[in-house]
């Protein structure tokens, strides 16, 4: 559902920006003086956020179909794109502000604070992506401890002996319906989620792996 409701958020905002021209969605746009303004090449700009939006407002649908479906799509390629699309889009996005750029397309003298922005924040995403890729991707370490059993890594927590009413081997994996509040990388799925047998539960599992 909530892929669905974000490919639909990304076609209208694609939309609104390229055919509709409400240049005052775009970002950094909004705030620029009618001077810096009549500098940007818009319709551009307009036109490569269109594409952007489109492709992966798309993609997100495609996954939500799947899912409706039953079926697993692997996330990890969907949020790969993302990523390296969205970095593209930022620097993509620069070529267009004449305050930045000449005609020449050549930086301009004392532009590159401007581009450093940008620049900072393509280097966040990589960096926080690339994080996150790393712990999600990593095997459930489980110790015991004296006050009960604890879970490391993303979501872990330390479970008191008193709160466990019963341990059950489970042969078959519970549907799931939605990710709640987790992290879904390929087989591994950390956090909360909602089940069709079992309501919200709280996962530290590989799906390719079965007890």
């Amino acid at each position: 559902m909530w892929f669905f409701i974000i490919g639909v958020f990304f076609i209208a905002i694609g939309l609104a920006v390229h055919v509709l021209k409400w240049y005052f969605l775009i970002s950094g746009y909004n705030t620029m003086s009618k001077e810096k303004k009549a500098n940007v090449d818009t319709k551009g700009l307009g036109r490569v956020m269109g594409i952007y939006s489109y492709v992966n407002g798309g993609i997100f649908i495609v996954v939500g179909a799947l899912q409706a479906l039953d079926l697993k799509p692997a996330l990890t390629p969907v949020i790969v794109f993302f990523s390296i699309s969205t970095v593209y889009l930022l620097i993509k996005a620069q070529k267009y502000d004449g305050n930045i750029y000449d005609k020449n397309g050549k930086l301009r003298k004392g532009a590159w604070k401007q581009f450093a922005l940008p620049v900072g924040i393509v280097v966040v995403i990589l960096i926080f992506v690339a994080v996150l890729m790393y712990f999600s991707s990593q095997s459930t370490k489980v110790t015991f401890v004296e006050e009960g059993i604890q879970i490391h890594g993303m979501y872990g927590d330390v479970y008191m002996w008193e709160s466990i009413e019963n341990v059950k081997l489970m042969a078959e994996f519970p549907t799931i319906e939605m990710r709640t509040n987790g992290s879904a990388l390929g087989s591994n799925l950390k956090g909360h989620f909602r089940t069709r047998e079992l309501g919200s539960v709280k996962l530290f599992v590989n799906t390719q792996k079965p007890p």
